[in-house]
């Protein structure tokens, strides 16, 4: 099981990547004048980062090592 989590909490964070790169060269190109495209990338990998952090909390409250330390 925790091999699983830990290969979704790599694909979440290669998704937060990409999306943040995908948003940098938008914002590069210039061609966004209205910023909707930056913005829904912007969103996109705030979603990602929440999904990542949420399944590392996962991973650590199944591994007994909650959030309480022991």
């Amino acid at each position: 099981m925790n091999g699983f989590i830990i290969a979704l909490i790599i694909l979440a964070a290669l998704a937060t990547a990409y999306v943040l790169v995908r948003g940098i060269i938008t914002m590069a190109q210039g061609k966004d004048l209205s910023g909707e495209q930056s913005n829904k990338y912007m969103s996109m990998r705030v979603g990602f980062q929440a999904l990542t952090i949420l399944l590392v909390i996962l991973l650590l409250a199944i591994g007994g090592r909650g959030l309480s330390g022991s």
